[in-house]
């Protein structure tokens, strides 16, 4: 699926950003086994790690050294372009640009469409369908330019209540955005992990988050399972390293969720 242009734009590949203002919400496990569902229906699909932790690599079983370029040298004085900077995978159709652990936050120009004209590139539009940014915690220019560059947003969260006052927050930033500097961008859904339904105060906090954005934008949920951890330990989709395992399952229910929301939306 490509995103329908607008007079005078160039059709290019739909851009998600995996967003959430606090850590450990599965952002980064939700991004890289989304990215992995896209390439194995077909997308030629971009993952581009802008969160400084740098654990998309791992995920995918890639290992980035000191040296090598990154998705922050995008933010430099003279940055390469972004097709400088896409690594292949072992998965046939997926790409990763990794990220940079070194990078410091306090560096980055005054530039909230940095990310957004580096995917305007041809090489960019030209060679991939689907693009899914793994987007920092951090409130800053970094957070900015992924939602900047973004068509559509996902929130995935942990029904926890510190993680739903992420969600808020990342909420706030997200329509200051819409409202001011992005006006394509969409909330495609809220996405629950490390969810178990017999738990009261993870119901509680479900509901609650359906409540604020709508019971159909809460995208099914993904559900404890060990095997997505020990998939990422060994650098491989969960898809691969466990099809049968219930976290594969409650992916591809999101990914088949998210399919159907962008081709009806687009």
């Amino acid at each position: 699926m490509t995103t329908t242009a607008s007079a005078g734009e160039t059709p290019g590949p739909s851009v998600l950003a995996v967003a959430n203002r606090k850590g450990g919400t599965g952002k980064t496990t939700t991004a890289v086994n989304l990215a992995a569902a896209f390439a194995a229906a077909g997308k030629r699909t971009l993952l581009i790690d802008l969160d400084t932790q740098g654990h998309c690599a791992f995920g995918l079983g890639l290992q980035p050294t000191p040296a090598q370029l990154s998705a922050h040298h995008l933010f430099a004085d003279t940055p390469p372009t972004l097709a400088e900077l896409c690594r292949s995978t072992a998965w046939n159709d997926l790409d990763l640009v990794p990220a940079s652990t070194d990078f410091r936050h306090g560096n980055i120009r005054d530039d909230d469409q940095i990310l957004a004209r580096a995917l305007a590139e041809p090489a960019i539009t030209e060679r991939y369908d689907q693009i899914i940014i793994d987007s920092p915690p951090s409130l800053d220019h970094l957070l900015f330019n992924a939602l900047s560059a973004a068509h559509w947003a996902i929130i995935p969260f942990v029904p926890h209540p510190l993680a739903g006052e992420g969600v808020k927050q990342l909420s706030r930033v997200f329509f200051q955005v819409a409202l001011r500097t992005n006006t394509r961008l969409r909330l495609l859904g809220v996405l629950p992990v490390m969810l178990d339904t017999r738990i009261g105060q993870h119901r509680l906090i479900r509901a609650q988050v359906a409540e604020q954005f709508g019971e159909q934008r809460v995208l099914g949920g993904i559900r404890n399972d060990i095997k997505l951890a020990e998939a990422f330990a060994a650098g491989q989709p969960v898809r691969v390293y466990a099809p049968r395992s219930r976290g594969q399952q409650d992916y591809q229910q999101a990914f088949e969720a998210i399919e159907a929301c962008l081709q009806t939306r687009d």
